[in-house]
């Protein structure tokens, strides 16, 4: 039997009793059909992990014995910030699990001018927290420790004020400039909707200190040009072999 990672917010400490929270001991009793004496791989989104034991179980909840912590850091060198346009379907739920899978550091979803997501507080509340359990299971199946940071969604031009990042691209089809050859401490990647980003905001883009990026002569659609960025950037600068 494989050994499941679950995350939980707890406190991890070696040697002690941990009852899990009500998310994980629910996915353990129903979805796994765990029993007493059964193991497991406990991390908490902080960068740390420990094995444990199941020593206590009813039809609730799930307490667990641990082992001795392990700080097992697999964050990547390049920190990366992914500021991404909603769009519509499945596509930002994908864009959300594979991008931490390739080691995101945060994720900013973005209201744009071509976004034809229309949620009301209500709902965009909802997805944010959907879209925060799609995270936990990534980390748990490619074996992060820590979690990276989904932002509040916001728009646009407030995102590029705030950012901090020391390389700024935004993904342009129509430019011919690739990435350079110096490696920085961070990057902001920018990417639009279906239908891109406008010339507009583009140009506020290029204002804010963001530089135009293509990754080559096709044109990617909104939840592939992501994916292939990251992959780019972590083998160039990040920890992908």
């Amino acid at each position: 039997m494989r050994i499941p990672r679950i995350y939980s917010a707890v406190e991890l400490n070696d040697h002690q009793i941990v009852e899990l929270d009500s998310s994980a001991s629910h996915h353990l009793i129903k979805v796994l059909r765990f029993k007493l004496g059964y193991q497991l791989i406990l991390f908490n989104g902080c960068g740390q992990q420990v094995n444990a034991t199941v020593c206590e179980l009813n039809k609730k909840s799930v307490k667990v014995q641990t082992e001795q912590v392990d700080d097992c850091n697999k964050e990547s060198p390049l920190r990366t910030v992914l500021g991404i346009a909603l769009s519509k379907g499945d596509r930002f739920d994908w864009v959300v699990q594979k991008a931490t899978e390739m080691g995101v550091s945060e994720i900013q979803p973005l209201f744009s001018e071509r976004s034809e997501v229309k949620l009301s507080p209500e709902r965009l509340e909802k997805k944010h927290a959907s879209w925060q359990q799609i995270i936990i299971g990534a980390c748990e199946q490619c074996q992060r420790n820590t979690l990276p940071q989904l932002l509040p969604t916001c728009t646009l031009d407030d995102w590029l004020a705030k950012t901090d990042c020391t390389e700024k691209l935004v993904l342009h089809h129509r430019s011919e400039q690739g990435l350079g050859q110096t490696r920085p401490e961070s990057v902001a990647l920018l990417i639009g909707p279906e239908g891109g980003l406008s010339e507009q905001e583009i140009n506020r883009a290029l204002s804010a200190g963001f530089k135009a990026l293509t990754l080559g002569p096709r044109v990617l659609r909104t939840e592939t040009a992501p994916i292939t960025a990251l992959s780019i950037l972590q083998y160039r600068w990040g920890d992908l072999a």
